[in-house]
């Protein structure tokens, strides 16, 4: 048995063998009556009513476990949308939209306990009176009481990689007041990686040039402080207010040990460190007005962002060094000041907001490279210290109602205006007008049949790191900034079909097509740079997604559950440099996962299984061309007692099909059209993952 495998059984595997030597541990949690147990919604007003008591046999501790159980359902992303715009999301909290960015519906659930949750209602965003949001729309119905907390602890192992043991979580909700609060204290975004392999480096004809040992070790820890209160007055006022500090600590070592015959070897050492804090504010409050509710909104978020590149090329034969370094400091912030009215005529309900922001980056930049005597010396960088601002402002106007029985209009419009402007030697400033809007319509087709459809025109977020200069200091794949940045726009069309299988689980089909206008990729600067620019023409994006739940209770196997999502993406621009059709950079293809549950009938035992694997397009760029890839799927099992001591305790083991990363990267003599220079393909095994999970509440 390795270190690993003894490390994970000395913290997990002798409190499960605890309770399986000892029956009356291991049952003093109530068992649950199978009918309370049954995960088939009821449906009232067209939405799917969940109540709490049907998630008992997970032994839920958060909101956020019981929503994972939930058939066919999934959490959407934090949007990239500018500003705080229309609802994203797909979770509501007692009918409210989740404030914030980086207090997204993952982390504001988690910090919610599971006895506090009364019921979980999915509605078709189109009926509900939310601007923005379409499909699948999870509201969670809370009622706080008592001061309780919950806690994670996820310790990992793997080989030849530092032990993790600060990944978890602290949780505290209840009441202050009349109000209700959430707060948290977590790490879960912390991480100890690397691997090791080869890269095997080969000139234009094929023939090997010479052997890279690779070993590549990394880790980083997030800590991170928020928390949530929110109050409704007795006269229905409503306020929600957030806030969120957050560290990052990472450090990275690559080292490449070069081997070639007749040639001494040569060490080649990569070293990445970063020390970033960021905060974030926001509230809103909301109160009657007119005939109406007006809910003003406000947000601030800020962080502080230094970090060195280093690269260092020592031959073991005594020749001299060579080596770049690059050091940048990035602080970044926005402010967002938002109100919107809504009011309702008739059976329509309208809605205007407006909202002003004002985003920047300010950034300096340094780049050094090793003279002969091994001291970095610095080196003329234009363009890689600036600063970006843009001050923005938009209105929208939103209307919804049911046109007929069973279908809900809504529909928005409006536009926004933008100024946007560098500061530098080489800076410059611009105006422009973007229009934005929508159309979504909601059907239920029957009681178990939900159909949705919106379309829309869309102003997209900018990077604003992409107008700076930056240098990679291992491949030289540089970027020499471009200050003539525009928001990309796209029109997209979303279609979503829920069905429901009753007990036996549910099926969601859905597709989105985007035809998106100055996309930002690679384009030239000068007859040897490149840079992020602004495309002509139009990109192309089609994805389409199935996501099946099973409750595998109809086939006799009682407390059984198998989850399937399968998606594939086409994506698709006109080359800025060929003039051909060719897929966009860094774009999914195809993705896909499978995971199996089983909670043993009338036991406090679950165990599992899942599998997935995804690809993509590969990243382009004028002079070269890059994909990584996985070697087979990673898969993975876990074994988890409810009630252990009172604790609920998971042991899980990743990459039981022997994964590895791959990939391919060729590097061209000038340009992407002309004869390839040489060829690099790498392989990293990184072995088996252990962790272990023990989380209760309190």
């Amino acid at each position: 048995m390795n270190v690993c495998s003894r490390r994970i059984l000395a913290t997990s595997g002798s409190l499960l063998a605890l309770a399986a030597v000892n029956p009356a541990l291991a049952n003093t949690a109530p068992q649950v009556e199978a009918a309370a147990t049954d995960l088939e919604p009821r449906t009232e007003n067209g939405r799917q009513i969940y109540e709490a008591p049907q998630f008992a046999r997970f032994a839920p501790q958060t909101a956020l476990d019981m929503v994972g159980q939930i058939p066919g359902f999934q959490i959407s992303q934090v949007s990239s949308d500018r500003g705080l715009g229309e609802a994203s999301q797909n979770v509501l909290i007692n009918g409210q939209r989740i404030t914030g960015k980086s207090n997204d519906a993952q982390t504001a659930l988690s910090r919610i306990a599971a006895n506090s949750v009364i019921r979980l209602e999915i509605a078709d965003g189109a009926t509900l009176n939310v601007s923005g949001l379409n499909g699948q729309v999870l509201n969670v119905v809370t009622k706080p009481d008592s001061l309780q907390g919950n806690f994670a602890w996820r310790p990992q192992w793997r080989r030849r990689v530092d032990d993790f043991w600060i990944n978890g979580e602290v949780n505290l909700s209840g009441k202050i007041g009349k109000g209700d609060f959430t707060l948290g204290l977590s790490n879960n975004n912390g991480f100890r990686g690397g691997g090791w392999g080869y890269e095997d480096v080969r000139d234009a004809n094929g023939d090997r040039l010479f052997l890279r040992d690779v070993r590549v070790r990394s880790q980083g820890d997030r800590p991170r402080l928020a928390g949530t209160y929110s109050l409704k007055s007795d006269n229905g006022n409503i306020l929600n207010a957030n806030g969120a500090l957050e560290f990052f600590e990472f450090r990275g070592t690559r080292t490449f040990l070069r081997q070639q015959p007749g040639v001494a070897d040569v060490l080649e050492a990569g070293r990445d460190r970063e020390d970033e804090w960021s905060m974030e504010l926001g509230a809103d409050y909301e109160f009657g007005l007119g005939g109406g509710r007006l809910k003003l909104i406000g947000f601030h978020r800020f962080e502080h962002s230094p970090f060195v590149n280093q690269f260092r090329v020592t031959p073991t034969d005594g020749s001299p060094e060579s080596g770049q370094k690059f050091i940048q400091s990035i602080d970044e912030g926005e402010s967002v000041l938002r109100a919107e009215y809504r009011w309702k005529a008739g059976k329509a309900d309208w809605q205007v907001s407006a909202e002003g922001a004002f985003n920047y980056l300010d950034a300096e930049s340094e780049f050094f490279q090793l003279d002969s005597g091994g001291v970095f010396q610095p080196v003329p960088l234009p363009n890689a210290t600036a600063r970006v601002e843009e001050k923005r402002g938009q209105v929208i106007l939103s209307y919804g109602r049911p046109i007929a029985k069973d279908l809900t209009l809504q529909a928005t419009l409006g536009g926004e205006y933008s100024e946007l402007g560098v500061t530098s030697p080489n800076g410059n400033s611009r105006q422009y007008v973007r229009p934005k809007g929508s159309i979504a319509l909601g059907w239920k087709a029957s009681p178990n049949l939900d159909v949705s459809v919106k379309f829309q025109r869309k102003v997209l977020q900018l990077n604003f790191g992409d107008f700076l200069a930056s240098v990679d200091v291992r491949n030289n794949n540089n970027n020499a900034g471009n200050f003539q940045l525009v928001p990309p726009q796209s029109w997209l069309l979303n279609f979503e079909a829920n069905r429901s299988l009753g007990k036996a689980g549910s099926i969601k089909f859905k597709v989105d097509l985007e035809s998106i206008s100055d996309l930002v990729d690679r384009i030239p600067i000068t007859a040897t740079t490149e840079a992020p620019g602004n495309i002509d023409g139009t990109a192309k994006r089609l994805r389409t997604e199935i996501n099946a739940s099973f409750l595998l209770d109809t086939i006799g196997i009682k407390g059984a559950k198998l989850d399937l999502i399968g998606a594939w993406q086409t994506a698709s621009l006109r080359d800025p440099l060929t003039g051909e059709k060719r897929p966009l950079s860094n774009r999914g293809r195809s993705y896909w996962n499978a995971d199996f549950r089983h909670d043993i009938p009338n036991t406090q035992w679950a165990y599992g299984v899942f599998a997935e694997d995804n690809s993509d397009y590969g990243f382009y760029r004028l002079d070269y061309f890059g994909r990584d890839y996985r070697t087979g799927p990673m898969v993975g099992a876990f074994i988890e007692h409810k009630n252990v001591l009172g604790l609920k305790v998971r042991g899980q083991v990743f990459n039981l099909a022997g994964q590895t990363e791959g990939y391919d990267e060729v590097f061209y003599v000038d340009r992407r059209d002309g004869p390839i220079d040489f060829t690099h393909t790498g392989r990293n095994n990184y072995g088996l993952i252990y962790r272990a999970t023990v989380s209760g509440t309190f």
